[in-house]
């Protein structure tokens, strides 16, 4: 469904919810819009405008990365057994893992930053408009250029991975690289004042959806399938679909 099609209703001009622990990301910009706090009037259009963006955002994305997470696994059996094995001996015998159950996954969180980091979903990211002329390593920007960054080559860049091309989750275990908007080489969701939005969103999202195919299923290649028939190519686009779709066994 196109975003113009999205029927809005206005919600009500003031916080049902008191206590902190019942509220969530609306509450809390109706009571900003009541008290009025900013340096503009935030009106029922703003906050529609930042929940589209958001769940946009945390959406399409987030289906895109799971397939790629996916893919990667079944294609490093060695790195499947070790996720799934942490998955089920942290996770205990529920049949459905929440949140709470995997904050202590750390390799499945290095499977997710490695996956972003050789397979994030916008390697162009979103492109920009400078706001004024600068000089970037002597070359000058005029102002109100379009930019465009190539997060797929610093993701690969051999300066600052070692084995760039390897998925090896194993590389983020010690380290305290994030892509939450501190490290220039892991910049999935943009940096700075205008990183993405469904980041918190996103990230959540893609290790219940994760967590939970892994704890529940073994995977494996359809009969007459071997891992390096599985391609990596990928469809045009902002976001980067995978080519082919990913055919794989549940048990």
């Amino acid at each position: 469904m196109g975003v113009e099609k999205i029927i809005w209703y206005n919600p009500i001009p003031w916080c049902s919810r008191t206590s902190v622990e019942e509220q969530d990301i609306v509450d809390v910009f109706l009571q900003l819009k009541k008290q009025r706090s900013f340096s503009i009037d935030i009106t029922y259009d703003h906050i529609k405008g930042v929940l589209v963006d958001l769940l946009i955002a945390a959406t399409d994305t987030t289906a895109v990365t799971s397939v790629w997470a996916m893919t990667t696994l079944i294609k490093s059996p060695r790195v499947m057994k070790r996720v799934q094995e942490e998955i089920r001996n942290l996770g205990g015998k529920k049949d459905f893992l929440d949140e709470d159950d995997i904050q202590k996954n750390s390799y499945l969180k290095a499977v997710i930053k490695e996956t972003l980091r050789l397979h994030l979903p916008t390697p162009l990211l979103v492109p920009r408009e400078s706001s004024k002329k600068c000089i970037i390593d002597g070359y000058q920007i005029p102002a109100k250029t379009l930019v465009y960054v190539n997060a797929w080559a610093i993701h690969r860049d051999p300066k600052a991975w070692k084995d760039p091309e390897a998925f090896y989750p194993e590389r983020f275990l010690d380290s305290a690289i994030d892509f939450r908007g501190q490290y220039f080489e892991l910049i999935s969701f943009r940096e700075g004042r205008r990183i993405c939005l469904g980041l918190p969103m996103g990230v959540a999202t893609l290790e219940l959806i994760l967590a939970n195919l892994l704890n529940s299923f073994d995977w494996e290649l359809p009969k007459g399938l071997v891992k390096e028939d599985i391609d990596t190519e990928v469809l045009s686009g902002i976001t980067q679909h995978k080519k082919n779709p990913l055919c794989l066994s549940a048990k």
